[in-house]
């Protein structure tokens, strides 16, 4: 089976580039499946589906409310919360202070 790399043309080494990456997604999606069966198979002896322990709980989707507003557009708020906005780092950066913008 051991082949000459500098023998072959570049056809060939392509369709065995090709061959290979095959041989790689179907090896993996074979483990994939059976480290799939092995989870279904621990979790069914614990009295469990893994649906029921993979399952992602849902965001409540409540947002925290606004606690600063940009005086020049009204409709740019900021909770306070993550980075800061570019209106309010500006305002920020030429001397204002924070509570100017609070709601």
């Amino acid at each position: 089976m051991a082949k000459n790399l500098e023998d072959m043309s570049r056809d060939e080494l392509l369709a065995m580039k090709a061959d290979v990456d095959r041989a790689i997604a179907s090896l993996d999606d074979r483990r994939r499946a059976e480290a799939r069966a092995a989870a279904e198979k621990a979790a069914r002896e614990l009295g469990f589906s893994l649906d029921e322990l993979t399952a992602t709980q849902k965001k409540s989707g409540k947002k925290n409310p606004a606690k600063y507003r940009n005086p020049e557009d009204p409709r740019q708020t900021w909770s306070g919360r993550g980075r800061q906005p570019a209106w309010f780092k500006e305002a920020i950066a030429n001397g204002k202070d924070a509570s100017d913008f609070e709601i």
